[in-house]
């Protein structure tokens, strides 16, 4: 398993790109932080049990533990989702998602400082070869122009929201990380929607909005039960199970399989065409997550904390 962390992660952050268009149609009829708080809410019913089973592992967390799960569960689960579903109100969803690109810059930056994770020449080539392997990916014209007829013409409110959302991930990944030195995967994930569930409850009762669960359509359950699972606690459990085992900077190079994924899901669902330079950046991004889960690994094993 150490030597899949990375594919772990890259598996899971293309399940994220799974729930654009429930957003999309829930959106039509329900604020962005209502969304949230009912999916962490069926999240929040399949990990408590987790957390009850893992109670005595809670000792083991150190205050400084306790601050990146709250930051985490508060900005990384809450707020970056509540600002990314907010996003698609004013700028098209394609844009939110590729903004989500700069996320590397933000995680790296902070692995280096936080984690002092050592990045050479080896990380920084692939590194760079899987950015523009995503970047190739969502623009097929090789500039910023999204599909035919969509000018890359973002909102300002829009594009401020999905640059929060990346900044919280980004930080997210390389807190993720550090939390998990001292607890597992399980208990991490499970706490993250746990403190994300509190803050939004509290959140949506201030804004009276929990008002709108009257109004929700049986549809709207369906939608935000299939985001809730397949973008939420499965892949986020998939996710930490691979960033226990994974430099941070590593991890959030594996995460570009987000924009990857988008492409498939309007190719197979939207009937959107693959030009040939996005099928050469699928390649080129697929190349560098394998190289870099290498590098990962032989890391790993030279500090120690791999044994296979």
């Amino acid at each position: 398993m150490k030597r899949f962390g990375p594919y772990l992660i890259f598996i899971s952050a293309m399940l994220w790109a799974t729930d654009a268009p429930f957003r999309v149609a829930l959106l039509r009829d329900l604020p962005a932080g209502f969304i949230v708080l009912l999916e962490h809410l069926i999240d929040v019913a399949v990990v408590l049990p987790v957390v009850i089973m893992y109670r005595q592992d809670l000792k083991k967390l150190k205050l400084v533990d306790w601050l990146a799960l709250g930051f985490i569960g508060v900005c990384g689960s809450a707020l970056a989702s509540v600002a990314f579903t907010q996003s698609f109100v004013y700028t098209n969803p394609s844009v939110a998602i590729l903004l989500q690109k700069l996320q590397p810059i933000i995680a790296i930056s902070l692995a280096s400082a936080v984690l002092k994770e050592k990045l050479g020449p080896y990380f920084w080539l692939w590194a760079g070869l899987g950015i523009i392997g995503a970047y190739l990916i969502s623009f097929s014209g090789l500039k910023p122009e999204l599909y035919p007829g969509e000018a890359w013409n973002p909102q300002v409110m829009g594009v401020f929201l999905a640059l929060l959302a990346a900044a919280f991930w980004g930080a997210s990944t390389v807190l993720g990380r550090y939390a998990l030195k001292d607890v597992g995967f399980r208990l991490v994930t499970s706490l993250r929607f746990l403190i994300a569930f509190i803050f939004l409850l509290g959140l949506n009762f201030r804004h009276l909005s929990v008002k709108t669960l009257a109004h929700v359509s049986p549809k709207d359950w369906l939608f935000v039960f299939i985001i809730a699972l397949a973008s939420g606690v499965f892949s986020l459990f998939l996710y930490y199970q691979g960033l226990q085992y994974t430099k941070a900077s590593v991890a959030t190079i594996a995460e570009l399989g987000f924009p990857l994924a988008a492409v498939l899901v309007n190719y197979f669902f939207l009937g959107a065409v693959l030009s040939q330079v996005q099928v050469a950046g699928m390649a080129i991004l697929l190349l560098a997550v394998m190289q870099l889960a290498k590098h990962n690994f032989h890391t790993e094993v030279e500090m120690g904390l791999a044994k296979d």
